[in-house]
């Protein structure tokens, strides 16, 4: 098991630091530290993405591609700070097949380019979901045999065209409510139960190799929605299912940090399968201040420490790392703030915070493709 420092890491300017120093792996309550004396002291001034290579733990971010086209400053914090790159936007089907049978790859295949060129990895987003469908698709009146064609079609389609550049993809995105009960979806409603066991084959099916996650929100807690779906996860590894892993998105507030997400990913392990945070994000009331921002630190903190601390959680991933781009004041009224630097490109104490954790956490593991 991972072993890591809990540590008041917001409160720290990293920029001051040089070294972690060992005396600190010997804090008051902190776990033993193996293997971090004086000559595995890391440097603290490292990029997030390099700090969690160290643990085989990729970092992230979602990607704005008009701001990674425009904005010179976005550009280089995307190619200097991430070892991993999330598509936003531009890989949802609405972006990719605008009119039916006519496939749109640019801004997509963008982002794959930059990515190799930066040495980065690309997580898929999203092969199944119930928004950002495209018009023609949710206003045509097929019967439930056309839509599973339509369906399939478009996952092998996806998957195959970026077969090889794609390291794992969200299969199926948002399929509970928080009562553990099945979405109503277009899915559901044409397709029954039984399309989400089909759209994990079919994904298999385009990509032998690549690893496929379900993902949601407000499962980073054992509760009812979590609950459920560990056991719908449970069936589908005893049918044979091709699932690999299950992402939490980490969409919070100032006011809740997770208080069982360590519980909750633990259970998922034993299952044989991948875990990680995919959509990491802490919004606040605004206006925002020095308290607020140091709660969302801890929050942004006990997140990653969370997946640190689990074997076989594969990467952590913030969704947009600057406030200037963020989705959130356009989602929530009079609520923002949500990222890891501000506005102006600067470092919010969440940002020292996933530094500093990063920097003093144990040694590698190994963990690599399950299921």
């Amino acid at each position: 098991m991972r072993r890591f420092i809990v540590a008041a890491a917001g409160s720290l300017a990293l920029s001051t630091l040089a070294f972690v120093s060992p005396g600190l792996a010997g804090a008051p309550g902190a776990p033993a530290q193996p293997g971090l004396g004086a000559e595995r002291a890391q440097p603290i001034d490292r990029s997030l993405g390099a700090l969690g290579k160290r643990h085989d733990l990729g970092v992230g971010t979602a990607v704005d591609m008009s701001a990674l086209a425009d904005d010179p400053t976005y550009r280089q914090r995307v190619a200097s700070e991430f070892s991993s790159l999330t598509a936003e936007n531009v890989m949802k089907w609405e972006t990719l097949e605008p009119q039916r049978g006519v496939y749109d790859w640019t801004e997509a295949d963008r982002l794959v380019a930059f990515a190799r060129e930066n040495r980065q990895r690309i997580r898929g987003h999203v092969l199944v979901w119930h928004n950002q469908l495209p018009a023609w698709l949710t206003e045509g009146d097929f019967s439930s045999g056309e839509m599973r064609g339509i369906l399939r079609k478009h996952i092998h389609d996806t998957v195959r065209h970026f077969r090889g550049k794609v390291a794992e993809w969200d299969v199926l995105n948002e399929a509970f409510e928080e009562d553990g009960t099945l979405r109503d979806t277009i899915w559901l409603q044409k397709l029954g139960p039984g399309y989400i066991a089909d759209v994990f084959r079919w994904a298999h099916e385009a990509d032998p190799r690549v690893k496929l996650y379900y993902n949601d929100y407000n499962i980073e807690d054992v509760n009812p929605k979590s609950t459920a779906l560990y056991k719908l996860v449970k069936e589908l590894k005893a049918e044979g299912v091709p699932i690999h892993g299950v992402g939490v998105q980490g969409h919070q507030t100032v006011n809740y940090a997770p208080t069982s997400m360590v519980q909750n990913l633990a259970r998922f392990n034993r299952l044989g399968l991948d875990t990680a945070v995919t959509e990491a994000d802490v919004r606040m009331v605004m206006p925002a201040d020095d308290i607020k921002l140091q709660a969302q630190a801890n929050v942004y903190s006990t997140m990653l420490q969370a997946c640190l601390y689990t074997p076989h959680c594969t990467s952590f991933t913030v969704w947009g790392f600057t406030d200037k781009y963020s989705w959130v004041p356009g989602w929530f009224e009079g609520e923002g703030a949500a990222n890891i630097l501000d506005e102006n490109f600067r470092a919010k104490p969440a940002y020292d915070a996933l530094r500093m954790d990063l920097a003093l956490a144990g040694g590698p593991r190994h963990r690599g493709h399950r299921g």
